[in-house]
């Protein structure tokens, strides 16, 4: 009996911590995201160093974009006319990206949302974890990059 009190309260302390993203949190997603770690279904971890693509997300009233990109050396990044078409859809207290393409739908579950981090996870059972990206710039001329 203790014990499964003992399982009870750790499952819901679980569910209770769970983060709830709200509509208006939508617009953290905006901007450059750079992969930092892959979570397998089977508890392994493949952690990304330097990356050579960013995603990149622009998302109004719930519909927007994904595409990647490429930083430069100077701050900047490389672009193409690829993108993936995206729409949030909000369902049983869980929010999903919904993405398409002329070949393709998929979906993602966002797990977890803040200025700095990003967590989807895909029907695989992989969860992707993004860090908010920061302009490289290692030409030293004092300048910022945007």
């Amino acid at each position: 009996m203790k014990n499964t009190l003992s399982i009870f309260f750790i499952a819901f302390l679980f569910v209770g911590c769970q983060q709830k993203i709200k509509p208006a949190d939508i617009s953290k997603i905006n901007g450059y995201w750079e992969i930092e770690k892959v979570v397998f279904d089977a508890g392994k971890d493949k952690d990304y160093g330097m990356n050579e693509s960013y995603d990149f997300f622009k998302i109004s009233d719930n519909k927007g974009i994904r595409k990647k990109v490429m930083p430069q050396l100077d701050g900047t990044f490389l672009v193409n006319d690829v993108y993936e078409n995206l729409a949030v859809r909000f369902a049983d207290d869980k929010v999903f990206l919904d993405y398409s393409t002329s070949y393709m739908k998929w979906s993602e579950e966002l797990i977890a949302l803040s200025e700095e981090e990003l967590v989807l996870l895909n029907k695989d059972k992989m969860e992707y974890h993004y860090k908010k990206a920061t302009p490289i710039n290692l030409l030293g001329d004092g300048k910022k990059a945007e």
